[in-house]
């Protein structure tokens, strides 16, 4: 029998990720973490579970693999260099249509949304990306309605974030979704985060 937490959040990790895009959420969601009484998990994660470099050459040893990582409340895709091989990696793009069969919120930050387009996650839905990536969202997948002025789009069980320190916003928001407003103010406060409520 699992010990874990009900309410588990897994960041994706993978060579070529843009460092704050993975990082930053995780910094937000573990901050939330700690003082929760959702006691929720937070962890990150691999393909195989093996280390990663990110796109501006930091290492990440993740905690487990995709096959291991167990059912996930949320799913955290980054962007980066490393998306542009995944957007057209069938096995890649079969595992997320996969994880979005069962896991009830997929979220993405920057370019992982060219990632769920590519998957067919963003057909008919608003969403973004990263501010030089949006005419490449539209080429991904032609019928997402693109908005390109938004820090995140929420569109229910569907979250993207524009590029990199929005995955920041992005994930304070999550912690407002999953607990409370009050709870995502602590954890801005916590980690020093001006934000904005801009969506």
């Amino acid at each position: 029998m699992s010990t874990h937490s009900t309410l588990r959040v897994g960041i994706l990790v993978f060579d070529g990720v843009e460092e704050l895009d993975a990082v930053g959420p995780w910094e937000v969601l573990a901050s939330w973490a700690r003082d929760s009484p959702l006691h929720p998990d937070v962890l990150t994660f691999s393909a195989d579970g093996g280390g990663v470099r990110c796109a501006k050459g930091l290492s990440i040893v993740p905690d487990t693999s995709a096959a291991d990582v167990g059912p996930l409340t949320v799913l955290v895709h980054p962007g980066g260099r490393g998306t542009r091989s995944l957007v057209v990696h069938e096995a890649h793009l079969a595992w997320v249509r996969a994880m979005r069969a069962r896991t009830p919120l997929m979220t993405s930050v920057c370019t992982g949304a060219l990632v769920y387009a590519a998957a067919g996650l963003l057909a008919g839905r608003p969403a973004t990306t990263h501010h030089s990536q949006l005419d490449a969202l539209v080429t991904a997948d032609p019928s997402v309605l693109v908005d390109a002025e938004a820090r995140f789009v929420d569109d229910g069980d569907v979250i993207t974030s524009a590029g990199v320190c929005a995955g920041i916003d992005m994930a304070l928001h999550l912690v407002a979704r999953l607990e409370s407003a009050d709870a995502a103010r602590r954890v801005a406060r916590d980690i020093e985060h001006a934000g904005t409520s801009r969506h």
